[in-house]
């Protein structure tokens, strides 16, 4: 996400190598979700740049690539694993958690798969796990019950916002027929919850439906956990500024929270704007 095209000269120089743009990104968030390694494994290389890029205290929520969940759905996954987690090894502990977003079609009479992978998967790794399946909500106890036993986090998609109306703009189309509709979920298992939360591209309909997860977050906050939020919207083209928004909003409720850090100035044009 950090070389999105539209926060290109807004939120990252312009033009710029996507070294320079994850370093802005990373003045404006303190996270981001690797959603990309869910498509394929990066080159350990690449990462070794994004490394030299973040800060120490960054948090990369790296997914899973879908050759382990979704192809082979948690069997015979050591090899691929193996090379996704050497791969990110640069990272070192920017590597936050290892998100397990698991298909539709993976319900509660798979539980005994994941326990399986959770149990074989290599140690001294936090583990998130996003699950699709809407039995799993209507009666959450036994997936809850495994996931505390491994401290695994249950990783809430809320898109209850998103799909509060019907969609008004040509990327909230899109995503209406892309997106899961997923019941709420605000419960933490473990001290680090992580939450994506997806908005509208209006982002005043944003941050309303976003208060509950300002009250949630800061209730973790006293009770001495760490959470980390994700703020998506359909375009994600004011998604930088939201996220910083957002956690202004848990910061007036919490003040001991440590404020973000200033964003990078972007560098003046080299010449005069012109329409042509």
């Amino acid at each position: 996400m950090w070389s999105l095209k539209s926060w290109q000269g807004r939120f990252l120089p312009h033009p710029a190598t996507p070294a320079e743009r994850l370093r802005a990104y990373a003045s404006w968030c303190s996270a981001v979700e690797g959603n990309t390694t869910f498509y394929a494994i990066p080159a350990r290389e690449t990462v070794e740049t994004w490394a030299a890029q973040l800060p120490s205290g960054f948090r990369f929520v790296a997914k899973i690539p879908k050759v382990v969940t979704h192809e082979r759905r948690l069997v015979d996954f050591e090899a691929p694993l193996g090379a996704f987690l050497d791969a990110l090894e640069p990272l070192g502990s920017r590597t936050h958690m290892l998100w397990i977003q698991l298909p539709g079609s993976f319900g509660p009479q798979d539980l005994q798969v994941l326990g399986r992978f959770l149990r074989r998967a290599p140690d001294g790794y936090r583990w998130g796990v996003e699950v699709r399946h809407p039995d799993f909500f209507t009666a959450p106890a036994e997936l809850e019950r495994m996931l505390t036993s491994f401290d695994a986090e249950w990783i809430p998609f809320d898109t209850t916002t998103f799909f509060a109306s019907p969609p008004t703009s040509d990327a909230e189309r899109d995503a209406w027929t892309k997106k899961p509709r997923m019941p709420l979920r605000e419960h933490a298992i473990t001290s680090r919850p992580v939450v994506r939360y997806l908005g509208r591209d209006d982002s005043e309909s944003t941050v309303d439906g976003w208060q509950k997860w300002v009250t949630t977050v800061a209730a973790w906050l006293r009770e001495g956990r760490t959470p980390t939020v994700f703020v998506h919207t359909p375009d994600n083209a004011d998604a930088p500024e939201l996220c910083r928004r957002f956690y202004d909003q848990v910061r007036a409720v919490v003040p001991d929270l440590e404020p973000l850090p200033e964003p990078l100035p972007l560098p003046e044009p080299d010449g005069p704007l012109t329409l042509f």
